[in-house]
């Protein structure tokens, strides 16, 4: 393999845990913290990070370019996320505190 391949790999696999870290944190918050912060609602996280997940795992980055027209929109879906929403539901959850 070569280098391009190996970081190529890095990047792959990388990527599919930040889909994954997305999808569990989605699918462990309260329903109703979504709404309190006033974003989507679960299912329609759930759907949205799981679905980037699996196109993570699927569609490598690779030179024939398919996999580019796939990753690149699901890993923004999972970086809007981590982010934007997941702050949030933090600050909801935790109580908004000004000290």
């Amino acid at each position: 393999m070569l280098v391009a391949d190996w970081i190529l790999w890095v990047i792959h696999w990388g990527s599919a845990l930040v889909g994954l870290f997305a999808f569990v944190h989605a699918l462990l918050q309260r329903a109703d913290a979504y709404s309190a912060a006033d974003r989507k609602t679960k299912p329609i996280w759930m759907l949205i990070t799981g679905g980037a997940t699996i196109a993570l795992v699927l569609f490598p980055l690779q030179g024939n370019g398919v996999g580019f027209i796939f990753w690149v929109p699901a890993m923004a879906a999972a970086l809007v996320y981590i982010v934007d929403v997941r702050p949030k539901l933090i600050e909801v959850q935790r109580g908004h505190r000004n000290w």
